[in-house]
């Protein structure tokens, strides 16, 4: 490690801050009530040790979301250090985590991977947030019971589970250009028995543009184009508890919808950063999951989790040929039907060794599959089109063991194997993963951590098949992660923390735009620090604020010292005040700066330019009454009409004024 990067991992542990946050048993979080835990992969056996104590883990509660006013998943995670949510040419946001594309990140629903097929990435707007009990996000270096993949992090979805009696809850909100969403809830349980079922309906015509948008031979001012999004969904869950030792439970999870993908606002042939505009939209979009889970107490000591699942994605993606969207005559231009689905079914024993600590196995088996068909123009005149066909899939298989110990108060140990086989056609590769970690509580207010992992990710469907880029020779994707921290409790409910890393990534698969296909990179490594803190000082306020620094270095291209659309600085500030009358006050605001771009089509010598940092300010105001049994509320996205972009030519909503109602019964 040269003296740059080793910088980071000094600084992080002779600092002294952090939020010292104690995590529970396994047993202790099955009986959390309003929390479904029978799906989740359990990575830690021994209360405050193992390995999230040795780890980076921020927890995202039900009544954070509350007051953030969060409508989907990428709003939720927005504010985390580490996560830089970017919106490019797909129209998707896109949750980056250290530098880590989406692809790297790791999405557990319930324990259900939620990561297309295709090309592992996943659209965070289409999992809303009602149904969602807390979020943990785990950065950088992970446990391997998660498996292969999240090179990144791994973001793990706990939903709500139905408590005692009968509890529901109906809510709407409308805003700017007529955008409406709806949303209802209703659950309960008995002694042995809980359910929940809920459903949303969601529409925006188009987001507003900031009123220092300049126009553009592609866009006017007003409303994006093409911005237009269509969701609705459904979940639920049940379980059931026959005795002490067995719990069994089903979830289950539907959305439909469709959506536009805005295009570049640059068509300049002689721009060298401009992606040529593409006019795409996706239609009749539909999304089924679920999953039957069982958890049995064998003996005192020995527990065994399971469960079965399957994720399933059916759209139709029509690429047009102008912003009129009626033809596909052109070149390139396509009518698509994909299909692609996820299935699988997982084993966690779990052994209690007492003193001599924890063991815990995982198993796991998953088929992904991917087809297409429709229709692709050529481009000639009389227009000529050619089919497509495709079915393509892979199976990938796990194992991997774990053993925590705690060998001295307040020490904590982990150490983790995962072994990992892809099956394909053209041949079979297999990799692994190591984790190594420790924690020591120096004191009751302060804990010291560090961790070592090394991960790996195999090509996907996409990557290996798709038809204008895939490369079946493609290598798998390793990194290898360091890490270390130091958390602490302050006085007056105040905590702090600092956290450094070093990761160095090899074989990355990038597009090489010399041959359009797909390409295993050297290496691209990456070095930071983040830090944050919370305060509740004066009564009935909260303070939080985060800040993040990450350094990029892609050593496998010339000219690109840093990685492409990766902010190298971010701060965040939330506040919150509840006047206890009923009346609330949030308040956040977003900082993000230093992230570059490069000359696209091969423009040599390489050209490097900067976004314009950006400072976006939220505002939320809540009124409750009847008992609290009715929240009246009031917002503000992007209060000072910011405009900005987190990619070259896409610019992103201005202020955006909401309102709305939520009714408990």
């Amino acid at each position: 490690m040269n003296s740059k990067y080793r910088h980071y991992a000094v600084l992080s542990a002779v600092c002294s801050l952090c939020l010292f946050r104690h995590d529970v048993s396994a047993a202790e979080l099955q009986n959390r009530p309003g929390v479904y835990t029978l799906g989740e992969i359990v990575v830690s056996g021994q209360e405050d040790e193992g390995v999230q104590a040795s780890e980076t883990v921020h927890t995202v509660t039900a009544e954070d979301i509350r007051r953030r006013g969060a409508r989907t998943l990428d709003q939720a995670i927005a504010l985390l250090p580490g996560v830089n949510v970017r919106i490019g040419g797909e129209g998707v946001p896109r949750i980056d985590i250290r530098g880590f594309r989406t692809r790297h990140v790791v999405l557990l629903l319930d324990g259900i991977p939620m990561n297309s097929a295709l090309d592992q990435q996943f659209d965070p707007t289409l999992i809303p947030t009602e149904n969602i009990a807390e979020i943990k996000l785990t950065e950088g270096a992970s446990s391997v019971l998660y498996g292969q993949g999240g090179l990144g992090g791994v973001i793990n979805i706990i939903t709500r589970k139905g408590t005692s009696g009968v509890q529901g809850m109906v809510a709407g909100e409308s805003g700017d250009h007529a955008p409406y969403l709806g949303k209802a809830r209703i659950s309960g349980a008995t002694d042995r028995f809980s359910y929940l079922l809920s459903g949303s309906t969601g529409k925006v015509d188009g987001y507003p543009l900031s009123d220092g948008f300049r126009s553009t031979s592609e866009q006017g001012a007003g409303y994006r184009i093409n911005s237009d999004r269509e969701r609705n969904s459904m979940f639920g869950s049940v379980d059931f508890t026959p005795n002490r030792d067995l719990a069994l439970g089903l979830t289950f999870n539907l959305s439909q919808g469709s959506f536009g993908k805005p295009a570049s606002i640059v068509n300049d042939s002689h721009d060298p950063f401009a992606s040529p505009p593409k006019y795409e939209r996706i239609d009749n979009a539909t999304g089924v999951s679920a999953q039957l889970a069982a958890d049995y107490q064998v003996t005192d000591q020995l527990s065994l989790r399971g469960w079965v699942f399957t994720n399933q994605f059916d759209g139709h993606d029509n690429l047009f040929d102008t912003s009129s969207f009626n033809s596909i005559n052109l070149a390139g231009s396509f009518r698509e039907h994909v299909t692609s689905s996820i299935s699988g079914v997982s084993l966690q024993p779990r052994y209690d060794l007492g003193k001599a600590g924890t063991v815990t196995l995982s198993l796991a088996g998953e088929r992904d599959n991917w087809n297409n068909s429709g229709q692709q123009s050529l481009g000639t005149i009389p227009p000529t089109f050619v089919p497509l066909d495709g079915n393509k899939y892979l199976s990938i298989y796990s194992a991997g063991i774990e053993y925590e110990l705690s060998p001295l108060p307040g020490l904590g140990l982990v150490a983790g194997y995962g072994h990992y086989l892809q099956t394909r056609d053209e041949l079979n590769s297999d990799d692994y993963g190591v984790l190594a970690g420790a924690s020591y509580d120096l004191s009751r207010e302060t804990r010291l951590k560090a961790s070592f992992k090394r991960n790996v990710r195999f090509p996907s469907l996409g990557d290996l098949y798709d038809l204008s880029k895939g490369n079946p020779n493609l290598s798998a994707e390793r990194s290898y992660t360091y890490e270390t921290g130091v958390e602490r409790k302050l006085p007056r409910e105040s905590t702090a923390s600092i956290t450094g890393f070093y990761t160095q990534a090899i074989n990355l698969i990038q597009n090489d735009q010399s041959t359009s296909r797909n390409t295993n990179l050297a290496e691209v490594r990456f070095a930071g620090i983040e830090l944050s803190a919370a305060t509740r000082w004066v009564k009935n306020l909260l303070l939080r604020a985060s800040y993040a620094h990450l350094y990029s270095k892609d050593r496998s291209r010339a000219g690109r010292d840093q990685q492409q659309y990766t902010p190298g600085d971010k701060a965040t500030l939330e506040v919150t005040y509840d006047f206890g009358s009923g009346f609330s006050t949030y308040a956040s605001l977003l900082y993000v700066g230093n992230q570059y771009f490069y000359t696209k089509n091969n423009v040599t010598p390489v050209q490097k330019a900067q976004l314009n940092d950006y400072t976006l300010v939220n505002l939320k105001l809540s009124q409750r009454v009847l008992d609290n049994k009715v929240t009246l509320y009031l917002g503000a996205d992007n209060l000072f009409d910011e405009n900005y972009e987190t990619s070259y030519g896409m610019p992103q909503a201005g202020r955006y004024i909401y309102g709305g109602v939520e009714i408990r019964m």
